[in-house]
Order: structure tokens, then C-alpha cells, then sequence
């Protein structure tokens, strides 16, 4: 299981993105996690089932999500890529799955 993290500062919340995500091959799951203060960077969490998907992903469809957001941030946002280690939540994933 594939993990790309995306940190910005938003200038408002856009909900365009959560359909594009959706309909992609291999996605699983998006976990925003917005702070108590708002001026700080909400961090949003993709997971996806495997590599091959999340690589498509990365190449056709985030150049555009990236420009639906870039009018709605304070700074550019900064992507991480992981590799999701399931062995420690086995019981994340299977809730995942099911």
C-alpha cells in the first residue's frame, strides 16, 4: 500500500478534488487532517493499493488536482511520497479492504 502526503495551507476548503480522486483505479482512502489553528498546514493523506495505481495517479491526474487547489493556497503545497508499512496496522488495512 502506496501513501502521498500533501501539506498546504489553504486559503479555503475545495471539495473539486475528493470526485477525481475517487474515480481513480487503486485509490483507497483520503484522511485529511486539518489543525486546530487555521492558518496552519492541513496535511491530506492518500492511500492507495499498490504502486502501479498510485504511479498512474502521480502522472495523469495530480498535475490537474494540483491546479484545482494552486488558486487556493497561501504557498505551494509539498508532496511526500511513502510506502504504507501494514505490518504495524493490520487492522487499519483490513478495515480498509472490507
Amino acid at each position: 500500500m502506496f501513501a502521498r502526503i500533501l501539506e498546504f495551507v489553504p486559503l479555503m476548503e475545495k471539495k473539486e478534488v475528493l470526485p477525481i480522486l475517487k474515480n481513480q483505479e487503486g485509490f483507497l482512502e483520503i484522511l485529511p487532517l486539518v489543525p486546530e489553528i487555521k492558518t496552519e498546514k492541513v496535511l491530506a493523506v492518500t492511500l492507495w493499493t499498490g504502486k502501479k495505481e498510485f504511479e498512474r495517479d502521480e502522472k495523469e491526474w495530480y498535475p490537474k488536482v494540483e491546479q484545482i487547489l494552486k488558486p487556493y493556497l497561501t504557498n505551494p503545497s509539498v508532496r511526500k511520497l511513502y510506502t504504507l508499512e501494514t505490518t504495524l496496522c493490520e487492522h487499519f488495512e483490513k478495515t480498509l479492504i472490507a
